[in-house]
């Protein structure tokens, strides 16, 4: 199992992310914590601004669809994407995450 990381500057596109990334199956679950504060360097300067981090929990089939879907869909230009590989998993947990992902990369609906 991965688990990635990004960060947005309001909690509706937080949201949005992550609903979105679960809806697709690409992701099992999704988590939104803040208001956070980040400082770093941006166009030369110091910045500190709120933000609000979503975790991803994601199959490793996922991964390159997920790593993509949310650079396609994220409001920043360079937004943060951070992924790791989870050394030890619950079997229940991961039985569920299984369940409930694809492996697949994710198809759009065919319009009417």
């Amino acid at each position: 199992m991965f688990v990635a990381w990004t960060t947005t500057g309001n909690r509706a596109d937080a949201d949005r992310l992550a609903l979105g990334a679960v809806e697709t199956r690409l992701a099992a679950c999704a988590q939104v914590d803040g208001p956070i504060t980040s400082f770093y360097h941006w166009d030369g300067k110091l910045n500190r601004s709120e933000e609000y981090r979503i975790w991803f929990k994601y199959l490793p089939a996922n991964a390159s669809a997920l790593g993509s879907w949310i650079h396609n869909h994220h409001p920043y230009a360079t937004p943060q994407w951070i992924e790791v590989s989870a050394e030890n998993v619950g079997e229940k947990y991961l039985s569920w995450a299984m369940a409930n992902s694809t492996s697949r990369p994710f198809q759009h609906p065919q319009s009417p």
